[in-house]
């Protein structure tokens, strides 16, 4: 009987449903860069649905400064708006934690740069 419950177990393991994490699928950060001195929107798609209540996002700036970004759902699942402020030229990143609808948690950073004008 035990034997049948762990092959059971094993056999789920393998054939069962994968339980996927939120991965980044596209980025409006790769199709327009942000100018310097104006407030930006950028969106993140993800694969999976995200719960934006439980999730994080941070603006990263110059000497590892993180500044809480303000996030709101975009238009299409799994989609995310990130209002930034008006940047000064330079390196930044976005930082975030977010959790899938599924329950996994995804952490990560995207790197960019605002150009000077």
């Amino acid at each position: 009987m035990y034997a049948r419950f762990l092959i059971l177990l094993l056999w789920l393991g393998v054939n069962g449903p994968l339980m996927a994490h939120a991965v980044v699928t596209e980025s409006s950060l790769t199709r327009e860069p942000i100018k310097a001195h104006r407030e930006t929107t950028v969106l993140l798609a993800f694969n999976s649905n995200v719960e934006l209540s439980l999730s994080r996002f941070f603006l990263v700036s110059s000497g590892d400064v993180h500044q809480p970004a303000r996030v709101d759902k975009g238009s299409k699942p799994g989609q995310i708006r990130i209002h930034l402020p008006a940047l000064e030229p330079g390196d930044y990143a976005l930082k975030y934690k977010v959790f899938a609808a599924d329950g996994h948690l995804t952490e990560s950073v995207i790197r960019f740069a605002v150009g000077g004008q």
